[in-house]
């Protein structure tokens, strides 16, 4: 009987909607919920700290500072690509913070793909998404996640290239909104740029 019931509760358990459905443990293990931060646009990215991208720790803080009121960014440490985070969580906050100034949010270090893969990242890798889906390919990759009407979408992807500052994510305003389209993951829009925030 109780295998019953649990199983009945399984089946009505709703899947991720959205990036705020998610509870996490930040870099000191603690839990907490990329739900405190509704209302504001949240750009997530996979970092590493012995990548060639790992100057972009400063270029995302410089963004949130910038756009402290409307964006927050958390970084996801992870050693999915040529082990190239092999520290442990207090070695990797130290690092961010004594050589980047780094004030953002960070997760504990989690797995981006493979059979590990961390729940929040398999969500973003399947939602719909207007740039592309997919597997993560390399250390700091970018998704954008922003609130539209009473939905919140996966509203932006950009490659780990595309510098957190760049230009090409400034050109995304000409991009406009369009209809929504129904999936199990909610509604898709076209790209919201930064440059809007």
């Amino acid at each position: 009987m109780k295998l019953l019931v649990l199983f009945m509760g399984l089946m009505f358990i709703a899947p991720p909607t959205s990036v705020y459905d998610f509870k996490l443990k930040n870099i000191d293990g603690q839990a907490f919920s990329l739900a405190q931060y509704k209302g504001k646009k949240v750009l997530i990215v996979n970092t590493a700290s012995k990548c060639g991208f790992t100057p972009q720790y400063a270029e995302l803080q410089k963004l949130a500072d910038l756009y402290k009121d409307k964006l927050v960014i958390v970084g996801f440490p992870a050693n999915n690509f040529g082990q190239q985070e092999p520290g442990a969580n207090s070695e990797i906050k130290t690092f961010c913070e004594k050589r980047f100034g780094v004030t953002f949010p960070l997760s504990e270090k989690v797995s981006v793909k493979g059979d590990d893969i961390y729940p929040l990242f398999k969500y973003l890798t399947e939602a719909p998404n207007p740039d592309f889906t997919g597997e993560i390919k390399w250390n700091f990759e970018k998704f954008l996640s922003t609130k539209m009407a009473t939905w919140y979408i996966v509203s932006g992807r950009q490659l780990p290239q595309c510098l957190p500052r760049s230009q090409s994510i400034y050109n995304q305003r000409e991009k406009t909104l369009v209809k929504p389209s129904q999936s199990n993951f909610g509604a898709v829009f076209s790209f919201v740029p930064f440059s809007s925030l």
